[in-house]
C-alpha cells in the first residue's frame, strides 16, 4: 500500500492526513510541531509511510531536515500554488488543509521548493542582520535630523556614517538642554554603527576566502554584498536547468496576461527573493553610473536608457546579470568585457 502525507503546519502544532492511493483518508490527527513527535504517530501509524509534503513557510529546514534524518522522503510544496488549490474547499481548516496537501501530494499537481543548506542560511541570517542594523543607524540619523532642525541646524546633506558622529557631536555641544536631549540618541545610533562595521567585516571575510564570490565580483558594479546575496539565494546553481529562468526566479521579467485577444504585459513580477533584486539593481545602477571602464554590457545599457529610460535600463541589466552572475558560476569563467568596437556608446 502506497501512503501519502499531508502535513499543515503552524507554529506551535501540526495536523497529519495521511491518505492511500485511492484518496482515502486512513489517518487524522494533530500534534505539536516537533519532530520526535509527528514521526513517533506516523510509525505509529505504518512503517510504510514514506512520502511526506507541506508548503514552504518558516519552519520548513527544520520538518525537511528533521524528517529526511528519520528516512523519510521529504516534499515542499510552493506555497502559492497550494493556496490556490486549497482554497477551491468551502472551509478554510487546518485538518481540511491538510486534506488537501496530501491529495496535492497523492496526485502530483505541485511544484517542488528548492529547500536551501543550512550553510546558505547562516549566510542569509548574517546578510539579513547586517541590514536590519544599518537601516536602524539611518533611522537614528534622520529623527536627529528632523530634530536639529527645528533649532534652525541643518546638517550637510552628504554625512558619512562613519563621520556622523563628530560631527552631530560638535554641533550639539555648545547647548546643555540638547545635548542631554540628543546625544542618548548618539551614543545609541553609535553602538548600533559599531555593530555593523563588525557584521561588514565578516560578510567581506567570507567573501574574500570564497573563490566564487571572487569571481562574481570580477563583474563591474558587483560588490561583497551582492554576490554573497545571490550565492546564497541560488545555493545549489544545477537547480536551474537555464541561467535565463534565474532571471525569472527574483521576479526580473515582465509579468504577461495573455487570454483571446487581449496579450498585456505588465511590470516585473517581482517574485521571488526582493534582497537578491534589490541588490542585482543597485549593481546594474552602479555599473551604468559609477563604473568607468567600458563593457559591452554597459553599452548595452546606456543606449537602452536613451531610448527607453534609465530606470528601466537598470532593470534589464539587472535581468541580465543575474543570467551572467550564473553562468560564470556554472560554467567558471571570467566575465568578458568585449572588444574596444563593441563597447563604444
Amino acid at each position: 500500500m502506497t501512503y501519502y502525507t499531508g502535513i499543515d503546519v503552524s507554529l506551535r502544532s501540526v495536523s497529519i492526513c495521511v491518505v492511500d492511493d485511492k484518496g482515502e483518508v486512513c489517518l487524522e490527527a494533530k500534534v505539536a510541531a516537533e519532530i520526535d513527535a509527528i514521526v513517533d504517530r506516523l510509525r505509529r501509524f505504518s512503517s510504510d509511510v514514506k512520502s511526506v509534503g507541506f508548503e514552504a513557510g518558516t519552519l520548513t529546514q527544520y520538518l525537511t531536515y528533521g524528517l529526511q534524518g528519520a528516512g523519510f522522503e521529504v516534499v515542499c510544496l510552493e506555497a502559492r500554488q497550494v493556496s490556490v488549490t486549497l482554497a477551491a474547499m468551502r472551509n478554510k481548516t487546518d485538518r481540511n488543509d491538510a486534506r488537501g496537501i496530501a491529495q496535492i501530494l497523492r496526485t502530483g499537481w505541485y511544484s517542488r521548493v528548492h529547500v536551501k543548506s543550512l550553510h546558505s542560511h547562516q549566510v542569509r541570517a548574517l546578510l539579513a542582520s547586517r541590514k536590519a542594523i544599518l537601516k536602524k543607524c539611518v533611522d537614528l540619523e534622520n529623527e536627529l535630523r528632523g530634530l536639529l532642525k527645528v533649532f534652525g541646524i541643518r546638517l550637510p546633506s552628504r554625512v558619512g556614517h562613519g563621520a556622523f558622529d563628530a560631527e552631530l557631536r560638535e554641533t550639539v555641544s555648545s547647548d546643555e538642554m540638547l545635548a542631554c536631549a540628543l546625544v542618548p540618541l548618539l551614543d545609541a545610533r553609535t553602538v548600533l554603527y559599531k555593530t555593523y562595521l563588525k557584521l561588514d567585516n565578516a560578510v567581506k571575510g567570507l567573501v574574500r576566502v570564497d573563490p566564487i564570490c571572487r569571481r562574481l565580483m570580477s563583474i563591474p558594479g558587483v560588490g561583497p554584498v551582492t554576490a554573497l546575496t545571490f550565492k546564497a539565494a541560488v545555493d545549489d546553481p544545477s537547480r536551474f536547468k537555464s541561467s535565463r529562468t534565474v532571471a525569472a526566479h527574483f521576479g526580473l521579467t515582465p509579468r504577461r496576461f495573455q487570454s483571446g485577444e487581449v496579450d498585456n504585459p505588465g511590470h516585473i513580477s517581482r517574485a521571488g527573493d526582493a534582497d537578491v533584486r534589490s541588490a542585482l539593481y543597485v549593481a546594474a545602477h552602479s555599473l551604468l553610473t559609477r563604473n568607468a571602464q567600458w563593457s559591452t554590457l554597459k553599452a548595452w545599457g546606456v543606449r537602452l536608457a536613451k531610448i527607453r529610460g534609465h530606470r528601466r535600463a537598470v532593470i534589464a541589466v539587472a535581468r541580465k546579470l543575474a543570467v551572467i552572475l550564473h553562468r560564470m558560476w556554472i560554467d567558471g569563467s571570467e566575465f568578458r568585457w568585449g572588444s574596444p568596437a563593441q563597447t563604444v556608446a
